[in-house]
């Protein structure tokens, strides 16, 4: 049995040892160092570039402009908007404009402060909600990105007959990914003629396909290796240093080394997106909820990026992990002047289950009722139809996780006036919403007696390899030292898409399972099972192309109604509860996360161990994005001045597995990344109000929040 144990990660030795080399450290003989110069205006024309003191500074090759592009000056995942290098204006404080090319890092920042830009100021959008009406234009076609609505039911009657109705509005602010590896690469051209970038990121194919555009040559002429990678949480989807390593190597044919300083880094990287969110609930006295209507107001910053995403996959799961007979979600995206705001673990899910956990125990404190029965009474099970009108058939385990902390919920105490506890339930859906994301896989037999795993998925520190693998062992009876692993290579491998949006363990390992399916049928016809080896039947097949066979998976989905999003936009949901105990002290208004039982439907587990440690991460990462992580434009330049949760914020956490297998999984199973993150920050804010009586509104409930809060009760 190779799944469903305790097995080490495979990377594990390794990176105790410190052995692997990550993109921040890699350095090649004779390498230029690239440094990008950025805007240092929200919004304005550019009139004059003067780079001459730039140029004639010691050490310095050559500076690259958008003039310098021979391709397509223009890049993003879903909607290509936003330029590599600024042209004729620039959209926000720290936009590309130059590349600056010396031969030491020292001679390349040193002259990047020597150029000169005359700017013609224009009229700065700092609000989403003056965007969509203000005369200035950061795009031709208007400053709404996106609005995406999801109806169900008559909402107006709904709210005729509840009985009791809790409006309110919450907000949210940008939050940085802080990933411990800076944005960082090396390029260099190889001696077939092409260019070889290696990067810190979490999509080799999809950068390998913006190159190409930019540089106006052939997919196969670009080859986009992933380096060992420092952290991602979505921060390094998108192209942050590849366009322009590339670029440079394209000009110079020369290797070139570029990585971002800290600060560098949080000026240029896209941030979560803030959102305003106005919530209204109809129930009736028994705590069904009948209605629900929200209004989502998202701040993308000027270019798109995942704000498309972000703004759809929030208006789905608005309601979080309850079957709601009404509903109307209308969700808008706008441009602004402000920081690019991109993907981050939950794509908008995790601003949404605050609002609707907050809802939740608001409804329940009003009609007098249990915050758990009223969860329970309304959560989704087998047969119940979602926002999108979508009948969930199998793997719907939210009851089982709510039963699983039950107990604890049950016999809570207060061991004093300053304890509170706080439930936080969510659900969400695995992978890209309502639309085709395949992955595919290769195996074949090596002349050594070993079965290879080719794949393009990206390990960035949420224990990939180590899944996939087990996937393997587990569908050929093969132990560790049988398997070869060759991964994060676009020349090794077919697109296996992002790591992103929980994908990877259900929808690559759905490719590498169907590869094994294909690969055990021909072992077993070939006698391997019977005691024939791998090197015998390698050596026995004349026609090699025998030893090859590749898989694939795409999760079956159902694009979305463009008015009312009805339709089946995910194959399969994970589920969860979190159960918080918080201490606060009045007097200052600091909150201590003491303890969390984290509840989670995997579908079937893996790794215990990779389970348990994407929990915890996700888990700390909740208690930053409650009660401390806040990104100030202007303001919060590093770590210096952006507050994190470190080991001695870390609760104590007890984790209850729950597995609802979801069958069109390998072995059942399902994603857990994003998950792990999403109901932590809601059981924070209900635990606090349980402690206090007092309801934070906005994120972060950071100390000075919190005392004001409890003040004005007072």
């Amino acid at each position: 049995m190779y799944i469903g144990n305790e097995i080490n990660r495979i990377d594990a030795p390794d990176k105790v040892l410190g052995r692997p080399v990550y993109a921040e450290d890699l350095s090649i003989k004779g390498a230029l160092f690239g440094c990008v110069f950025r805007s240092t205006r929200p919004h304005a024309w550019i009139r004059k570039i003067d780079t001459s003191a730039a140029l004639a500074s010691p050490g310095i090759v050559k500076t690259l402009s958008c003039y310098d592009i021979p391709g397509e000056n223009i890049f993003g995942i879903i909607k290509k908007d936003q330029p590599y290098l600024a042209k004729d204006r620039v959209r926000y404080i720290g936009e590309p404009v130059l590349v600056v090319l010396g031969e030491t890092e020292e001679a390349a920042r040193k002259a990047s402060r020597l150029i000169r830009v005359e700017y013609d100021d224009i009229g700065v959008i700092s609000d989403p909600f003056i965007s969509g009406d203000s005369k200035t234009l950061i795009h031709e076609k208007g400053n709404l990105l996106s609005h995406r609505k999801v109806i169900k039911g008559d909402i107006e009657k709904a709210f005729r007959e509840a009985d009791v109705i809790v409006e309110h509005t919450y907000t949210t602010t940008w939050l940085d990914h802080a990933f411990m590896e800076t944005e960082s690469g090396v390029g260099y051209p190889d001696n077939k003629g092409s260019i070889v970038i290696i990067s810190s990121t979490q999509n080799i194919h999809y950068k390998q396909k913006e190159i190409s555009k930019l540089l106006a040559i052939p997919e196969e002429k670009i080859k986009v290796i992933q380096a060992t990678t420092g952290g991602g949480f979505g921060g390094k989807l998108d192209v942050t240093v590849e366009g322009f390593i590339a670029l440079s190597v394209y000009h110079t044919k020369r290797p070139v080394v570029m990585r971002f300083t800290r600060e560098e880094s949080f000026l240029s990287n896209t941030k979560r997106h803030p959102l305003y969110i106005e919530y209204k609930t109809g129930a009736r006295k028994d705590g069904a909820i009948t209605a629900v209507k929200v209004n989502i107001t998202g701040d993308t910053g000027p270019f798109a990026s995942y704000g498309e995403t972000v703004c759809l996959r929030a208006a789905i799961h608005a309601t979080g992990p309850y079957e709601i007979p009404n509903v109307r979600v209308d969700s808008r995206m706008f441009y602004t002047n402000n920081p690019v705001s991109g993907a981050m673990r939950g794509f908008g899910v995790p601003q949404l289950a605050f609002a609707h956990e907050s809802q939740m125990d608001e409804i329940a404190s009003m009609l007098r009722l249990d915050s758990f029965d009223v969860r329970i009474k309304n959560a989704l099970r087998k047969g119940s139809s979602t926002a999108t009108s979508q009948v969930l058939r199998n793997s719907v385990g939210i009851i089982e996780t709510l039963k699983k902390v039950e107990p604890y919920w049950r016999r809570r105490t207060r061991k004093n006036d300053h304890t509170g506890f706080g439930l936080g339930c969510m659900y969400y859906g695995i992978g890209n919403t309502g639309v085709s994301n395949p992955a595919n896989a290769c195996l074949n037999i090596t002349g050594d007696g070993k079965i290879a795993l080719h794949t393009g998925a990206c390990e960035i520190g949420q224990g990939s390899d180590t899944v996939l693998v087990q996937i393997l062992q587990e569908a050929l009876g093969l132990k560790i030292e049988d398997i070869v692993l060759i991964r994060g290579d676009t020349e090794t491998s077919k697109d296996a898409g992002s790591s992103s949006a929980s994908r990877q363990t259900y929808i690559s390992g759905g490719a590498v399972f169907d590869a094994a399916k294909k690969m055990r049928q021909y072992l077993d016809e070939k006698g391997f099972y019977k005691g024939r080896t791998i090197r015998e039947i390698y050596a026995s097949e004349a026609d090699k192309k025998l030893l090859e066979h590749n898989g694939f998976f795409d999760p079956p989905t159902t694009p979305v109604d463009p008015e009312t999003s009805k339709g089946s936009p995910y194959a399969t949901y994970a589920f969860a509860t979190h159960m918080t105990e918080v201490e606060v002290e009045r007097e200052t208004g600091s909150c201590r996360v003491k303890k969390v039982y984290a509840a989670h439907d995997v579908g079937r587990a893996i790794n215990l161990k990779n389970v348990r440690g994407q929990i915890c991460g996700g888990i700390a990462m909740g208690v930053g994005f409650a009660l401390m992580e806040e990104f100030v434009p202007g303001k919060s330049e590093s770590f210096d001045n952006y507050y994190m949760p470190t080991s001695m914020d870390m609760p104590d956490v007890e984790v209850f597995i729950v597995e609802d297998c979801e069958p069109t999984g390998p072995f059942g199973a399902k994603g857990l990344g994003e998950p792990a993150l999403i109901p932590q920050a809601a059981s924070i804010v209900n635990a606090i109000k349980d402690a206090t009586g007092v309801r934070a509104f906005d994120l972060p409930c950071h100390i000075e929040r919190l005392k004001k809060l409890i003040e004005d009760k007072k």
